[in-house]
């Protein structure tokens, strides 16, 4: 490869693995690697190292520079970006622990963690005016209720943090050692207001001081200490994504990561978020110098992994009940972001696969074979369609319905209380009831995309066009069900690995090899494949029909809660 030629480095670590992925200037993955990070689950309360994370994440950089037969020179600028979850660190950057049990490794509250309900509950109680740039309510899973938690629940440890971060902030300031905040994480996860900088320019390239705190909000939910030197805990500068941090790498970073001091750090996204980046230019035909600002505001990407975030943009703010948002910048500055989610998807399909009697068999076939599981259930429901004579796959479940809300309801309903709901249950425990289950939980979990999808356009946005990316968007029945069910075209990226196409999209803006986020989106994503709905009418009317169902089943279960309520009065 020549030297002038620039390669830009993403890293994401999720919910079970560290990953690193190197792109050139046309986004075009080079080579990736991952690494399994720990995780620790009791009850409601899952926890994570950022210790063991930073170990992962630099054997994983390392193993995709060698992949890639690229040297370390070659990279111009890199980019972190990381589920949601909550790091907490003392004044030296160690690890304080988050955890019941004392570990002072587990400093990390993750993304998906429910201790934090009763505390989310009752910051809502207090209607503050912050609520309403995040669909009305904060959720547990965001920062604010986890810190609280915290502060109740182990004081010792409240006293020694000296910075609570996002995981994806965290990975920045410890590669860089500047603890500016990205705009994404905090204005998502932390009701920072992102707005107070509207007068601002990504161009512009400035940190800015963090003026979009509620003193107030903080005050009123008893985490006033938080406001102690003009916030240092929660963050006294932002920037926008991409914005590059400090002097680059520091040579201890440096090399931990097999990297070269100095390399530019963009500004960090959330995981989710950099899948947006990295694929919602991916439009077939675009014209990449087409100055209409408006196209992409029709637009929502699904970002479909162990959950499923749901996000779209438009020009103006749009308040919609039980949606997360509006978000100024925090995905692409200087839009609005709207963010759906479901909190559970691969972690559902996942779950309802393990927890059958059939799931150990399929598990062992599909690996003597060399293939998904998933993708031995697509082919068993084909053969099943045949044998039954069903006018098309998706009829098999007509008396089998899902309420995917296993892990509670985080869009539209915003209730996370819900519970998962089955209807048409037998004693049947064949390879053939979990195949069917399987399609019915994969229906569901569309349902409930079409509902977040209804619901955003009921309420101002003009979504027509979906994409598609994470680990779900390699599945062939996931996408096609969904593109049914919705009944819009789904394009999927040409690049896989978008959430790390993301990330290296901050590298690239770091390095000044772009001057924005969006024009380092039209240069580096690019389409791949696209999935239509079906043109057969009865497809259709055959999912309308599926879908009051499902509406029904929540509205069931809140009288249900009702009744059994009563009953305990």
């Amino acid at each position: 490869m020549a030297s002038s030629a620039a390669v830009f480095l993403g890293v994401d670590v999720g919910t079970g693995s560290a990953r690193a992925g190197l792109f050139d200037e046309q986004g075009k993955l080079l080579g990736s690697a991952s690494s399994p990070i720990q995780i620790w689950k009791e009850k409601n309360c899952i926890e994570q190292s950022s210790t063991d994370i930073w170990h992962a994440i630099c054997s994983a950089v390392k193993s995709a520079l060698s992949r890639s037969n690229i040297s370390r020179e070659e990279i111009s600028g890199l980019g972190f970006t990381a589920t949601c979850s909550l790091v907490g660190v003392d004044g030296e950057g160690e690890p304080v622990s988050v955890s019941l049990s004392g570990d002072a490794r587990r400093n990390i509250i993750v993304w998906m963690d429910h201790r934090a309900i009763d505390q989310a509950d009752r910051i809502n109680e207090k209607n503050s005016t912050v609520l309403q740039f995040c669909g009305g309510k904060v959720s547990p899973e965001m920062q604010a209720p986890k810190m609280l938690w915290v502060k109740e629940n182990l004081k010792e440890s409240w006293s020694m943090v000296f910075r609570w971060m996002d995981l994806s902030d965290w990975l920045s300031y410890r590669a860089t050692g500047d603890d500016t905040r990205s705009l994404c994480t905090t204005v998502c996860k932390w009701t920072y207001l992102g707005h107070a900088h509207m007068a601002a320019k990504e161009t512009e390239s400035l940190s800015m001081e963090a003026c979009g705190w509620d003193d107030e909000f903080w005050e009123e939910i008893g985490l006033g200490d938080l406001l102690e030197a003009h916030h240092a805990k929660i963050g006294r500068s932002v920037a926008f994504p991409g914005h590059p941090l400090g002097a680059g790498l520091t040579p201890t970073a440096a090399k931990e990561l097999g990297l070269v001091a100095g390399t530019p750090v963009g500004t960090s996204l959330i995981d989710a978020h950099a899948g947006g980046v990295g694929v919602m230019e991916s439009i077939p035909n675009s014209n990449p110098n087409s100055q209409d600002e408006d196209e992409i505001c029709n637009r929502m990407v699904l970002v479909c992994g162990t959950s499923t975030c749901h996000m779209a943009v438009s020009k103006t703010k749009l308040f919609i009940p039980g949606v997360w948002g509006p978000f100024w910048s925090a995905m692409i500055p200087e839009y609005w972001l709207t963010e759906g989610g479901q909190s559970a998807t691969g972690a559902l399909m996942d779950f309802i696969v393990q927890s059958h009697v059939a799931g150990p068999l399929f598990a062992n076939r599909a690996a003597s074979q060399s293939v998904s599981l998933y993708e031995l259930l697509n082919k068993m429901l084909v053969l099943i369609a045949q044998e039954q004579n069903a006018p098309f796959v998706a009829a098999l479940t007509d008396d089998l319905h899902v309420l995917p809300d296993f892990h509670g309801n985080r869009s539209p309903i915003a209730d996370p209380k819900s519970k998962g709901m089955i209807s048409g249950l037998t004693l049947d425990t064949s390879e053939k009831s979990l195949a069917l289950l399987y399609l019915a939980t994969i229906q569901g979990i569309a349902y409930g995309t079409r509902h977040i999808v209804e619901h955003c356009n009921s309420h101002g946005h003009k979504i027509n066009t979906l994409l598609a990316c994470g680990g779900l968007a390699k599945n062939s029945l996931y996408i096609q069900e969904h593109a049914d069910i919705i009944g819009f075209p789904i394009i999927l990226p040409r690049e896989n690995e978008s959430v790390l196409l993301g990330a290296a999209v901050l590298g690239a803006v770091a390095s000044k090899k772009h001057n924005t986020i969006r024009s380092a989106m039209k240069a580096l994503n690019a389409p791949g494949q696209v999935i239509y709905p079906s043109e057969d009418p009865k497809v259709k009317k055959y999912h309308d029909a599926k879908y009051k169902i499902f509406r029904s089943l929540y509205e069931q279960q809140l009288s249900y809660r009702s009744i059994m309520a009563q009953a305990l009065s």
